[in-house]
This record gives C-alpha cells, structure tokens and sequence, in this order.
C-alpha cells in the first residue's frame, strides 16, 4: 500500500478511477481519505463514496454500465474490464437462442426500471444471470436500485483486486 498511498491524485485516478465504470469521481473522493492502512481500506473509501453521492450520481452511475449480451462490437462505450467480464461468463459466445433470451429479458428490465441489468458476471454464469434477469425483473425500482449498487460494489472490489496486482507485478 506504500506505492498507493505515494500516487499522486492524478496517478490515483488515472488508476483506480476505471474501477467503477465511467465513473471517476468516486476514486477521486475517495483519494481524499489517504493513506490506506491496507486494499480494504481503500475499498472502503471508495464505498463510502458512492454511499455519500447524490441520488443522481448513483443513477449516472448505473447507466454508465454496458447492457449485458450485447454483439461484441456494438457498443463503442464498452470498457476493456466490461468486455472481459462478459466474456468471462461467455456471454460473447451465445448461440442466436441464447442472444434472443438476453435480447427480451434485456428489453423487459430496461422498460421497466430505465437502468441496464447489472449482475457481477465474473461470480456467475450465462444460467446465473439469466435466472437473475428473471427474479429481479420481480423487484420495485428501489429495490433494484440498491441490488444494482450492491453488484457494482461487487465488481469494483475485483476491479480494484486487478489493479492492485497490476501493481504489485510492476513494482
């Protein structure tokens, strides 16, 4: 933790600012709340940011993420780490049945919640998700809200693992 806690808060961010997608302010509040006594705490940080941010910002931030099964290629604003995350779960493989299930359960969330379905892939696979889709399209806007924070937390936390290791292999 002694190279994060030297970064300055340019370096900080241009690091940890991808953690959360599209979304590099919460690395820049949280760089506020150095040194880091460990990766934890620095996760921590991070969490209390997004915890602390307004009702809009949380919003933005949930769109900000890619939908899931989309034809790789399609969408221009998919982050490497997004496209490697569902490639991990092998939603860039699906045969054109499995695109066309991801395709209406994608259009039915979207409808009626106006956020992308956001799952931690990288704990889950295709089946996972899709039963998660299903259950969740069950969920009130609020609810939902709070589980989609919930698994980006959940994401930013491997994330974070990732650049940490990137880190560490450099140092």
């Amino acid at each position: 933790m002694d190279r994060v806690n030297a970064l300055s808060a340019v370096r900080f961010v241009e690091l940890f600012g991808p953690i959360y997608e599209h979304s590099p302010w919460i690395a820049q509040r949280a760089y506020a709340h150095a040194p880091f006594a460990d990766p934890q705490a620095l996760l921590a940080a991070m969490q209390h940011e997004l915890a602390h941010a307004s009702e809009d910002e949380k919003l933005a931030l949930i769109r900000a993420h890619p939908e899931l099964a989309q034809r790789m290629g399609v969408d221009p604003t998919l982050t490497s780490a997004s496209a490697a995350e569902q490639a991990s779960a092998g939603l860039d493989r699906l045969t054109p049945e499995e695109f066309t299930t991801f395709r209406a359960l994608n259009d039915a969330y979207q409808a009626k919640f106006g956020i992308p379905f956001i799952i931690c892939v990288r704990r889950s696979d295709k089946q996972g998700i899709l039963d998660g889709m299903k259950t969740r399209l069950e969920n009130t806007s609020a609810a939902e809200q709070q589980v989609a924070l919930a698994e980006i937390n959940k994401i930013a936390a491997l994330r974070l693992t990732d650049v940490l290791a990137k880190l560490e292999a450099e140092a």
